[in-house]
């Protein structure tokens, strides 16, 4: 009889705990949900809330850098290799909106919108010979490919700048009509669709078989190939699909400042900026890329406009800012709290495995209490 009650008991504070964990599992998961339709929501009537174009301005060159990078880390962060040279393929993606405008006599307006994954694809098609020769080595040898790749476009830019222009600067048609605060509105919106277009695909892959072949090349790559997976096919697709996503980036970037150069449009610091963003929230994560570059964009755009008037400084505030939370949060912002509150859902099941170990005092027949402890449902 008394077994029975300690089994009886045991069995019920079982239940209880698997009872709580699947209404916290059902929460989370809609809590999760809730979460980012709410951003979503935030994101769309941003501009319609904050309608100064400083304000706008920003979250417009924020939405642009955080697609590129989502791109970038769709290659660079789930498959281990370190581009440095993407900003190649962002200056492609302006320059092929820019020719297709000129040479096609594309309106200004909305319809220049129409052809940025046009741009897109021009990026991805030159991304194919270019990636098939840098991925055939690995690590240090490969992010120094890709600096040597960049400035090879940056040059042919600068040819091609000069043969079709006397100007060096390639020009953009200007949608006059849109005057005054709505002018940042309609390149706010692509720019938004864009970000979810890459957080799509960036999820899908992240999440499907091919996406944990990445991983797989990124923990280990001579063990992936032995496993079965297809290195160079795998990495080359990413590469590609990396580059289609930076080079739309690129292609609305440049119908935004409707004048490009060879240096603006190839940009080396672009190539950092996109390297520092993704590791700010977290290499190799889907929010992370986000989340930096949306903290970093904005705050070097605001430093920019605000303290230019200080020369130089807002640039010694802008890598002092980088500096210290590279210092306090090294894996980046999403890694580092995720680790913390999975210590924290450790820490608190331990606690409650330790409520249930305690000793209990059971009623004998003779009327002596007995103690029995009980641990992880297990008398001892």
């Amino acid at each position: 009889m008394r077994m029975f009650k300690e089994t009886s008991l045991i069995f019920s504070r079982q239940l209880d705990r698997v009872e709580t964990l699947g209404r916290y599992t059902i929460v989370r998961r809609y809590g999760k949900m809730v979460g980012l339709l709410a951003l979503l929501a935030i994101a769309i009537v941003f501009p319609l809330v904050f309608s100064n174009s400083e304000e706008t301005g920003i979250a417009l060159f924020a939405l642009i850098f955080a697609a590129a990078v989502t791109g970038w880390n769709i290659f660079s962060g789930y498959t281990g290799y370190i581009s440095l040279g993407h900003a190649a393929y962002f200056g492609t993606g302006a320059y092929a909106l820019a020719i297709i405008c000129q040479v096609w006599n594309v309106p200004a307006g909305y319809t220049p919108f129409l052809f940025v994954p046009v741009a897109g694809l021009v990026a991805a098609v030159l991304a194919v010979p270019v990636g098939w020769i840098a991925l055939r080595v690995r690590r240090h040898t490969f992010v120094v490919i890709t600096i040597a790749i960049f400035f090879i476009f940056q040059l042919l830019a600068i040819n091609l700048t000069e043969q079709y222009t006397t100007t060096g600067s390639l020009n953009l048609p200007i949608p006059v009509d849109w005057t005054g605060d709505f002018y940042n509105i309609p390149f706010y919106y692509a720019s938004l669709i864009l970000l979810l277009v890459a957080i799509a695909i960036s999820w899908w892959v992240r999440n499907s078989k091919y996406g944990l072949g990445l991983l797989a090349i990124r923990d280990d790559e001579d063990r992936a190939l032995g496993l079965g997976v297809k290195t160079v096919p795998s990495k080359l697709a990413a590469f590609v699909i990396s580059a289609f996503i930076v080079g739309m980036a690129g292609a609305i970037w440049a119908y935004y400042v409707f004048v490009i150069y060879p240096p603006t449009a190839f940009d080396a610091t672009f190539d950092v900026a996109f390297v520092l963003m993704a590791f700010l929230g977290g290499v190799g994560t889907i929010s992370g890329p986000i989340l930096g570059a949306l903290l970093l964009e904005s705050t070097q755009q605001y430093f920019t406009s605000v303290l230019t008037q200080n020369g130089g400084y807002y640039l010694i505030a802008y890598g002092a800012l980088f500096l210290a939370v590279i210092l306090l949060l090294p894996r980046g912002i999403i890694p580092t709290l995720s680790e913390r509150w999975a210590r924290y859902q450790v820490s608190r099941h331990q606690s409650l495995q330790e409520h249930d170990a305690i000793v209990t005092a059971l009623p004998t027949p003779d009327g002596v209490a007995e103690n029995v402890e009980r641990k992880e449902g297990i008398n001892l």
